[in-house]
């Protein structure tokens, strides 16, 4: 018999208080080989009982006896069952935090990670000190809208576009749109050739859809598909199986993300104008050189991010006549 197997009566039936049923919880989700599975039983119980976290902890600490009710027993069983079969936990609960934002997500779109947090974090304090004051930001590949949210919240004055190709995700950046109160123009485009993705439903190309920007916006940011197709078979199960595939692979080098992001920034920027791109831990020196092989990029620096792994490259646009801005 499997630990889930004898973790399951303890949520499923019976007269158990929260504490019990948060252990046996945590039992079959480390079983299962969830990575983190105090914090995520802890999650989604919560979730279940529709209260944070903290108020879960504390019940916890404070060994509360009271019995849960059946139905909460019986939900708490299910979002186990999910998880154990290692849907993510975004999924379940249904939101994702990402900087001072809750953002909803669910089947179809890439959920944000915190290390995406640190590149919009630097963008923002660019931003800050070099300015405008009313800034122009493109965010091209925007998923959820997490990045693009994030500027229209945190940089005052900013006027904020975002591109999704994928309707799916671009439905989940809409309703997120609508529910967080930061404006942003959202678009259908493709980033890159609209041929290349075979689906004539992707919309036009960026470049296209946003050419009344050409030449004036101020950051063009983006977190594109950027693993290296060699790695697919490394993956977490939340990710190989639940992430969509457009939103995970660069190709044979994790750079066709990065190209099409550049080649459609150059379009964009005016001259000076900021380039963030985030990219894969392992290509701290590869990505930075595309850029410099590239031309046109001038003050190419690699970033890491808080764990001190290589995560973001950034870059100015040149002048037409090449001198630095």
């Amino acid at each position: 018999m499997t630990a889930p197997e004898r973790a399951a009566p303890a949520v499923a039936g019976g007269s158990v208080t929260l504490g019990e049923a948060v252990a046996a919880a945590v039992g079959a989700l480390g079983a299962a080989g969830v990575a983190s599975p105090r914090a995520d039983a802890e999650q989604l119980a919560a979730h279940v009982l529709g209260v944070g976290r903290g108020r879960v902890a504390a019940r916890l600490l404070a060994a509360d006896p009271t019995p849960l009710e059946p139905a909460a027993r019986a939900a708490l069983r299910a979002a186990v069952d999910r998880r154990v079969a290692r849907e993510p936990l975004q999924y379940i609960v249904g939101t994702v935090g990402f900087r001072h934002l809750v953002l909803d997500v669910g089947p179809g779109v890439f959920v944000p990670r915190p290390e995406t947090e640190s590149v919009v974090g630097w963008a923002i304090g660019e931003l800050a000190v070099t300015g405008p004051a009313r800034p122009l930001c493109v965010d091209l590949g925007t998923g959820s809208g997490a990045i693009a949210l994030a500027l229209a919240q945190e940089v005052p004055g900013a006027t904020v576009h975002a591109v999704e190709a994928d309707p799916t995700a671009l439905a989940w950046a809409r309703r997120n749109i609508a529910g967080t109160g930061p404006a942003v123009t959202l678009h259908h485009a493709v980033v890159g050739d609209p041929a290349a993705t075979r689906d004539p439903a992707a919309g036009p190309s960026a470049t296209t859809a946003l050419a009344a920007l050409a030449g004036s916006v101020d950051l063009v940011i983006a977190n594109p598909p950027y693993l290296h197709d060699g790695d697919r078979g490394r993956l977490e199960p939340e990710v190989r199986d639940h992430d969509p595939a457009l939103a995970l692979w660069g190709g044979p080098d994790g750079l066709a993300g990065l190209r099409a992001v550049s080649a459609t920034a150059a379009v964009l920027l005016r001259p000076g104008g900021a380039l963030v791109v985030e990219h894969d831990d392992a290509d701290g020196r590869s990505a930075p050189a595309l850029l410099a092989a590239a031309g046109g990029w001038l003050r190419i620096a690699d970033h890491t991010d808080l764990a001190g792994r290589d995560r973001f490259v950034t870059a100015r646009r040149g002048a037409a006549e090449g001198r630095h801005p």
